[in-house]
């Protein structure tokens, strides 16, 4: 995988898991294979343990080896590993912007933003999308004709609360059942995994950038998508917690309105080049075009 954070400092990192992958999705037998770990009652199996005393001992070994710096979160005795994983971060170790104009990363990710065509489409990697095949709503789709997609994947090292990008009134939340394939991004050569995978949207009103589209989706190893607002609707705002994803990588896509929001030309120009840009929660990602 190749990365760039904001200061243009450049770097790979390819692990074990990106080779295997690789491997296993470049074969018909292990595609056929993945395919089959992908059903949500091996992700409910490892949910079991993982949120048991029994994987207390698994979290040290964990933090060590993604380097996760716990000073930035709460001090706690945690009674699982899933415990752990959906820690809370100490307050101020996330700065929010209070400029209006501002739209800001809903959490920490490794970020990558694509032009969505008149004609509703845009691609990663080998996979097409259509913005209706994402939603299962075509006229709800039309809104983003134009616009923009913008895809936060986090890893296991990043903090897996997430945030609403800006201030507005949230819809119901809808729910569209699908597999748990991995999300990284070797997959992507293969399989339209965020129209595949099990996910979770709103849509949010805002006065600064129109409406917006946000998307949590479920991956291998993360059966749950935790929202704290998913009925009715709700005013929200920038900031405030949204919820969390359980244990593995996972992936928030923000739908954005064609002319309403100016994204960062370095999220656009990184895409473009094949890297990923490393952001944390609150990150200014874009600017208001209203």
């Amino acid at each position: 995988m190749k990365y760039r954070d904001r200061t243009g400092r450049e770097y790979v990192n390819t692990t074990a898991q990106d080779s295997f992958l690789e491997c296993a999705y470049g074969t018909a037998v292990g595609r056929a294979l993945m395919k089959f770990l992908s059903l949500s009652v091996f992700s409910k199996c490892a949910h079991f343990v993982l949120d048991s005393k029994l994987s207390v001992p698994f979290i040290f070994d964990f933090a060590e080896k993604h380097h996760i710096d716990m000073f930035d979160y709460e001090d706690k005795m945690y009674t699982s590993f899933n415990d752990f994983f959906i820690r809370k971060i100490k307050p101020g170790r996330r700065f929010v912007t209070k400029d209006p104009k501002k739209l800001i990363c809903p959490s920490d990710g490794k970020v990558s933003a694509y032009k969505i065509a008149d004609s509703d489409t845009f691609v990663i990697k080998n996979s097409v999308y259509t913005v209706e095949s994402l939603l299962r709503d075509k006229k709800l789709a039309k809104r983003f004709c134009g616009g923009y997609a913008v895809i936060i994947r986090l890893t296991p090292d990043n903090y897996h609360r997430y945030v609403y990008p800006a201030n507005g009134v949230k819809s119901h939340d809808r729910e569209i059942k699908g597999s748990l394939h991995t999300v990284n991004t070797v997959i992507n050569n293969y399989l339209p995994v965020y129209k595949e995978n099990t996910r979770n949207y709103c849509l949010i009103r805002t006065d600064n950038f129109g409406d917006i589209i946000q998307m949590e989706v479920g991956a291998m190893m993360v059966g749950r998508i935790t929202n704290a607002h998913p009925y009715g609707r709700r005013t929200v705002y920038r900031g405030e917690e949204k919820g969390y994803f359980e244990f593995g990588g996972s992936t928030i896509v923000l739908l954005l309105e064609k002319d309403k929001v100016a994204l960062c030309d370095d999220l656009l120009k990184n895409t473009r080049e094949g890297f990923e840009t490393e952001l944390l929660q609150g990150a200014i990602i874009g600017e208001s075009k209203i």
